[in-house]
């Protein structure tokens, strides 16, 4: 059974985002919510605990290779989703992070993160092959909690606006103040268990959490397998070790706590595929 509508797909063409509700069971989103706080040895009924390391000033949590982590990668609906924007179930699932967003405070200015909008590629380079990014809410996320925002619909007219903008531009971030009319910064609240899915070429950010809670969420992408084996055996090897990718964004756990006392996580037949343990046929 499909999980994108007709109009789902009509959104997203739009929009160049999409939500996907109930993309796992809550107990899946319980078990990603109790391994952060344990991984952060924070206590989420005490905020002043909140604001230390390891979690990092922007929210990111560099844990990556959790059993909770997997379950929600490797759960059916998730990758349907995914299958259906790409018209191929043959992925591979990223080995993304998580997040845990405190709310500003007076007392931890280094953690009043404002975020910033932002391209997941060189925008110089158009047209772009089609990738998508996505981002699991893990409890109900209110556009104040400085969660997903984006510029809707900026991605359609995108080169156009290109054309009008100094040559030496940022390719990774657009000018906010000459955005076309009409377009703005949006924030895409979310409930718990929503899975939002964006087009790569949709300008778009976390912002600032000015609520009373912090923000939780596991980003959570996939793309087409391809055919390289020193990539698969790499990526074999970090789930089998508990490391972290090797790539500029990925900075790791200074403590290497999941790679010194964690467990490797157990994989479904899917998992197996979307992790490249097993070929897709």
């Amino acid at each position: 059974m499909s999980v994108l509508s007709a109009e789902d797909h009509a959104f997203f063409a739009e929009n160049g985002y999409v939500v996907v509700p109930n993309a796992v069971p809550q107990e899946n989103l319980d078990a990603v919510v109790d391994a952060i706080w344990e991984f952060l040895g924070m206590n989420p009924d005490d905020p002043v605990t909140w604001y230390q390391g390891p979690v990092r000033h922007g929210g990111m949590v560099e844990m990556y290779q959790h059993q909770a982590m997997w379950d929600n990668r490797q759960y059916p609906r998730v990758h349907q989703a995914f299958s259906e924007l790409f018209d191929t179930e043959k992925l591979w699932v990223s080995e993304d992070r998580v997040s845990m967003k405190p709310p500003v405070h007076p007392d931890y200015p280094e953690y009043n993160d404002k975020g910033f909008i932002h391209w997941d590629a060189d925008t110089s380079k158009l047209p772009l092959r089609f990738r998508v990014q996505g981002v699991l809410c893990l409890t109900d996320t209110t556009a104040d909690m400085g969660g997903f925002q984006c510029i809707p619909g900026f991605h359609r007219g995108l080169e156009e606006w290109i054309k009008t903008q100094p040559a030496d531009r940022n390719p990774h971030a657009p000018d906010l103040n000459a955005l076309p009319e009409g377009m703005k910064v949006t924030p895409i609240p979310g409930q718990a268990g929503d899975l939002i899915i964006w087009i790569n070429t949709l300008a778009h950010g976390n912002g600032l959490n000015v609520s009373s809670r912090p923000r939780l969420a596991q980003y959570i992408n996939m793309y087409p397998a391809p055919d390289d084996e020193a990539m698969r055996q790499a990526r074999i090897e970090r789930w089998r070790e508990r490391k972290a990718p090797q790539t500029h964004w990925a900075h790791g756990d200074p403590r290497r706590l999941e790679e010194l006392s964690g467990k490797t996580a157990e994989l479904t037949p899917l998992g197996r595929k979307l992790l490249g343990l097993d070929l897709w046929e």
